[in-house]
């Protein structure tokens, strides 16, 4: 094999595939990159559970394909001068030449790594930045336990052209609703997705659409050149579109981003894991932290009220991360009384709110 290929374009490819590498491969070849030159260039990473594979623009002067030991090739790639780089097989080395540098790779044989899964039948498309949002707003409510998979995936429900995302890790239920292009009529798919995949590839995106695919226990995203397969986790998951749907006789409105700031500078002086407390009255909420050995804070913001004066409190983290999920510039917060959890949602002009955030209250002493 001997290619050449800009460095910067490499070098981005490289570390986009490696990500998927595992940090302690069950058999060597799992540590490597797979490149492939062909008509392009082709980077491949798999580690039985997820693969990814980048294909980018190369000059091919011979085709060919090598097994690299990935993590090393994404360090040196990123630290190339900015010139085009060459890599050529030689014999038991892939010689890696940009400029003046040169690195001998030892290679590991090609015909010991695992063939990537095939990618199941497409089910749809949805534009890159709608896709990002969806999952940046329901991810953090997935949990990182690796003891209850169920509650490490995020739900993907899709009927017809819409499709709805959630996640849960039982203190809070996270679930964001949209509208997107099916591959034909009548799609009806239910999926467990890890959400660190979902994660990755929503931050890998550089516009365009991301093609979802599922089928045989697989499914699959593309986009640009990007495609990236995972094994999909047991379907159980619970009933979260009841929980999300109660009613509520108290409801505040609050403009995001200062609510969210006031949270952010009283929470400075609260302890670790304690609680975060709101009081609302007629026209504003006081925010309020602290009180033991650190100090204590307090900072009002407006809001307008719906219902009777209340105080709660939450995991300050918890909260942001719903209000940061709010796209709106004002966030509504559905309340029943101290004890009960709070539905946090975005403000829509019309229909029904895309965005819905269950959280749990703490008990206050």
């Amino acid at each position: 094999m001997k290619i050449r290929v800009n460095r910067d374009v490499l070098a981005d490819a490289v570390a986009w595939a490696a990500r998927v590498l595992p940090s302690r491969p069950v058999v060597p070849v799992l540590s490597g990159l797979l490149l492939e030159a062909g008509d392009k260039l082709s980077l491949s990473a798999f580690d039985y559970d997820v693969s990814a594979r980048a294909t980018v623009d190369a000059d091919v002067a011979e085709e060919g394909g090598v097994l690299i030991p990935g993590r090393l090739l994404a360090e040196i790639s990123r630290s190339l001068p900015a010139e085009d780089v060459e890599i050529v097989t030689e014999g038991p080395e892939a010689v890696v030449t940009c400029g003046s540098a040169e690195f001998g790779l030892i290679t590991m044989p090609v015909e010991d790594f695992p063939a990537l899964p095939t990618m199941p039948p497409a089910i749809g498309a949805v534009g890159g930045g709608v896709f990002a949002s969806a999952v940046s707003q329901v991810a953090p409510a997935s949990s990182r336990d690796d003891t209850l998979p169920m509650l490490t995936g995020i739900r993907v429900d899709v009927d017809g052209e819409s499709v709805t995302m959630a996640a849960t890790d039982r203190y809070r239920i996270a679930a964001r609703e949209f509208t997107w292009r099916p591959a034909g009529p009548g799609v009806a798919v239910s999926a467990m997705v890890p959400a660190r995949v979902l994660v990755e590839v929503a931050k890998s995106l550089r516009g365009g659409e991301v093609s979802v695919a599922m089928g045989d226990g697989v499914a699959g995203f593309e986009s640009v050149g990007r495609s990236t397969t995972v094994r999909l986790l047991d379907e159980q998951f619970i009933d979260y579109r009841t929980r999300l749907s109660s009613d509520w006789s108290i409801r505040a409105d609050v403009r995001v981003t200062p609510f969210v700031d006031a949270i952010k500078r009283v929470a400075l002086v609260a302890e670790r894991n304690t609680a975060i407390r709101l009081s609302f009255t007629q026209g504003q909420v006081r925010i309020q932290a602290g009180g033991g050995d650190i100090g204590r804070g307090s900072e009002v913001v407006e809001c307008e009220l719906r219902g009777d004066d209340i105080q709660i409190a939450f995991q300050s983290q918890f909260l942001l991360d719903g209000l940061t999920g709010i796209e709106s510039e004002l966030a509504r917060i559905n309340l029943e009384s101290p004890s009960r959890p709070a539905l946090i949602q975005d403000v829509p002009g019309d229909g029904q709110p895309a965005f819905r955030y269950l959280v749990m209250s703490l008990r206050q002493s």
